[in-house]
């Protein structure tokens, strides 16, 4: 075995790299870090903490098994110098970039070391891919330069920063090292509330398909899904943004059976819009405070800490609190 170290995003692409063949030792970085606090000023030990309370919270899995499971990640990346070479693989969707941004810019505060740091990132879904597939990437492999290093330490502080402004300034920076960067900056702020109607961009696609008829959410899942050109989002991010739009006041979709939306999915279960859900949709009622208070990145939303995604001037935009406009 090549003394390799293959830190990659997932399960799915773990489990394909290991039908592969693929030389080396295998890191999964798992992590859904467009959901939920990632503040700043915290030590990776630190911020792992954080990040799996969040996740206990969530429900998503038992407290001990999400705590040791971040312990052990963070042990074998801290000791990357005992391999000749880390390679990253990952890919161009918002879930991906997150990842790679924390990764790059914790390499770029290690020492220097003799180990050889590349990156395989391309627009090929890994957890999709066949083994072979898999195998061809490596026609793909670059060096980490100093370049991808230094770009990383910065859109990483910006995203964990307590401001989105920072973040969005990036728009108008050189970000080509990364060349999937911009996409996945722009993807982050449209999940601020739109300042047109208050929701989030995946908020206000999922109240649409279901306005649209789509009434079983396992369906709805697929089919906003289909809306994403990088398909990023996991099911239980997805029935959280549902939950918020169920437990609204006034809510603005009904559930025709429980009180909320769990996996396993209940084939049950139907949804369906509500005469407030409709006035959203028709800019006759803004959404205020569906979705706080919650975290994007660095930023902690919270009625005296609103901001708003204006789209058409592509601009992030400080909201006065507890305000609801009607049209």
């Amino acid at each position: 075995m090549q003394n390799i170290l293959n830190i990659t995003n997932g399960d799915c692409a773990l489990a394909i790299m290991q039908q592969a063949e693929l030389p080396g030792r295998y890191l999964p970085w798992r992590d859904i870090l467009h959901d939920g606090p990632v503040p700043a000023d915290l030590s990776l030990t630190e911020l792992s903490q954080v990040r799996a309370q969040f996740i206990i919270d969530c429900g998503w899995g038992k407290p001990d098994a999400i705590r040791q499971s971040f312990l052990e990640r963070d042990t074998q990346l801290a000791a990357y110098q005992q391999y000749d070479k880390v390679i990253l693989w990952f890919e161009h969707d918002l879930y991906d970039q997150l990842q790679l941004l924390q990764l790059l810019d914790w390499f770029a505060h290690q020492p220097a070391a003799n180990t050889m740091l590349t990156m395989i990132c391309t627009e090929q879904y890994l957890g999709r891919l066949t083994p072979q597939q898999m195998s061809d990437l490596y026609q793909f492999e670059q060096a980490i330069t100093a370049q991808h290093l230094l770009l990383a330490k910065q859109a990483w502080a910006a995203f964990r920063s307590a401001s989105p402004e920072p973040w969005q300034q990036l728009l108008q920076q050189d970000t080509s090292a990364l060349p999937f960067l911009h996409d996945a900056i722009l993807r982050v702020l449209q999940e601020y509330p739109n300042c047109q109607h208050g929701l989030s961009r995946t908020a206000f696609t999922a109240l649409d398909l279901i306005a649209k008829g789509e009434s079983k959410p396992g369906e709805l899942f697929s089919r906003y899904q289909d809306t994403e050109q990088c398909i990023f989002l996991g099911d239980s991010s997805f029935w959280k943004i549902l939950n918020h739009l169920l437990h609204a006041k006034p809510a603005l979709i009904a559930l025709n059976a429980g009180e909320q939306i769990d996996l396993p999915i209940n084939p049950e279960q139907q949804l369906s819009i509500t005469a407030a859900g409709e006035a959203v949709l028709a800019g006759q009622q803004y959404a205020a405070n569906i979705m706080s208070p919650r975290w994007i990145g660095g930023v902690h939303l919270t009625q005296d800490n609103l901001w708003c995604w204006d789209e058409g001037a592509q601009q992030i935009r400080c909201q006065t609190t507890n305000t609801v406009k009607t049209r």
